[in-house]
């Protein structure tokens, strides 16, 4: 048989069982989604580019704040290092569509004294050694698409946690303002409680209170201080957090809140589409999602192709010297011919592979619809609460301005004399429980604003720049 016969039977004989090589995998389906929005859009808004959302607040601070956290936090860090990761994969399965080209090389000596003489013999050898898988069967090939998707997804991923880490900073920085409002509210209310135990004090030494008033006066100044006190540890717990999130030292980011303390940001609306389908395109977290399911889906397809021959071409070339007796013998070698391995009995393995590749890509795509949905209901939740806060907020400031005014009489009908302590403190109550709902009403809207700008994919596009991955 001639050397040409040799090599073409078992490349014949692998091409016909091609015949049955695997279906090509399918791509990623999409998710079910809504025609429209159930929840009420914002009103006020415009089609501006939403990238950088943040700095689209009436606060200087905060574009700085997520500035630093994306400049230092292990959150982006650990992301870059897993695009790292995935472009290292992505290289190593594109490997393997190409020849390996080995260098060899050995040298021995060995001797005998049996028979007499002894008789030494040295062997050196130099060559190159080559291999080829013929990915006839797309084993490889899948291989690489799912290295891709995932290489892809990684990237997509980075975008997603600069999305979800800007949002989380912007929530920790209205909670800090939030809270500050709140003890600006109780300072005031620990004043004023201060004053009117003092004057109670004085009273009830002349006979014009009773001494269970003064009690009460000191109970309520008391009550007052300890809310302060309470209020102002959860702001500066508040300040550690945002501390961990930036890696601003404690003493800098003090410093740098102290020009807008108490003032809640103000986010500019935006439009967002009536079509769900739209808005959920501009998730990061979705196409990283949707990039896993292709990955999956060309890791079936892998698998499958496994279950068919393996066909590959091996060749070396070496130059030998060998010396025997003080003689030296040189000479080239070299060899070539392709190798065929055709799976027979395995027990069921391949078939195993197969069906575990199988069960990832519908936990992948299964994990994608339900990622979709979740989008859509963090979209209409942020909308209702977005429009509840709205609507809300007109009747807190109007119940916050009139037990103002409600608190304001009483305390002076009680510095004449006119009224009761009681009626005072209680009034009071109303006005401190009023200004603590509308500071709440407030932040609800702003905090809002802010899960809608996440949930809505923070201005991130398909077209977005990817990151760059330092080693």
């Amino acid at each position: 048989m001639s050397p040409s016969i040799r090599i073409g039977v078992p490349l014949a004989f692998a091409l016909l069982l091609g015949a049955c090589a695997s279906p090509p995998s399918q791509p990623p389906a999409a998710a079910t989604l809504p025609a429209h929005w159930s929840s009420t859009l914002p009103h006020g808004g415009d089609p501006a580019q939403l990238k950088d959302w943040w700095s689209r607040f009436d606060d200087p601070l905060l574009p700085e704040l997520v500035q630093s956290a994306e400049a230092s936090n292990p959150t982006l860090a650990q992301a870059l290092a897993r695009i790292t990761q995935a472009r290292a994969g992505l290289a190593q399965a594109r490997s393997a569509l190409w020849p390996q080209l080995n260098a060899t090389g050995s040298l021995s000596r060995a001797g005998t004294r049996l028979p007499p003489p002894p008789i030494v013999q040295t062997q050196a050898s130099a060559g190159l050694d080559a291999a080829w898988e013929l990915d006839l069967f797309g084993a490889n090939r899948k291989a690489t698409d799912a290295a891709q998707a995932r290489a892809r997804g990684s990237a997509l991923q980075w975008h997603g946690a600069r999305v979800s880490l800007a949002a989380e900073v912007a929530q920790a920085y209205l909670s800090l303002r939030a809270c500050e409002a709140l003890a600006a509210v109780y300072e005031q209310e620990a004043q004023s409680q201060g004053k009117t135990a003092e004057l109670t004090r004085s009273k009830v030494k002349v006979g014009f209170e009773s001494p269970s008033n003064g009690a009460l006066a000191e109970a309520g100044a008391a009550d007052a201080a300890n809310r302060l006190a309470g209020q102002r540890a959860e702001c500066g717990a508040i300040v550690q957090t945002l501390v961990a999130l930036t890696g601003v030292p404690t003493e800098a980011l003090r410093a740098k809140l102290q020009g807008r303390t108490a003032r809640l940001p103000q986010a500019a609306p935006f439009e967002v589409d009536a079509v769900p389908a739209q808005v959920l395109t501009q998730r990061p977290d979705l196409a990283a999602a949707q990039q896993e399911v292709a990955a999956a889906a060309a890791e079936v397809g892998a698998a499958q192709a496994q279950r068919f021959p393996v066909l590959s071409l091996a060749g070396s070339i070496a130059a030998a010297a060998v010396r025997l007796g003080g003689v030296t013998s040189t000479g080239p070698s070299w060899s070539i011919g392709p190798a065929l391995s055709v799976p027979l009995f395995d027990g069921g393995r391949r078939a195993a592979v197969v069906d575990a590749a199988q069960g990832r890509y519908d936990e992948a795509r299964a994990l994608f619809e339900q990622q979709a949905r979740n989008a859509v209901r963090e979209v209409e939740e942020a909308l209702l609460r977005l429009e509840a806060a709205r609507q809300r907020e007109a009747d807190a400031e109007r119940a916050a301005a009139g037990y103002r005014d409600y608190f304001a009489a009483a305390e002076q009908r009680w510095r004449v004399g006119a009224g009761s302590l009681i009626e005072m403190e209680d009034a009071r109550r109303f006005a401190l429980t009023a200004q603590a709902a509308l500071i709440a009403v407030q932040r609800e809207r702003v905090a809002a604003w802010i899960t809608l700008y996440k949930a809505t994919g923070g201005g991130w596009d398909a077209q977005a720049a990817e990151p760059v991955a330092s080693r």
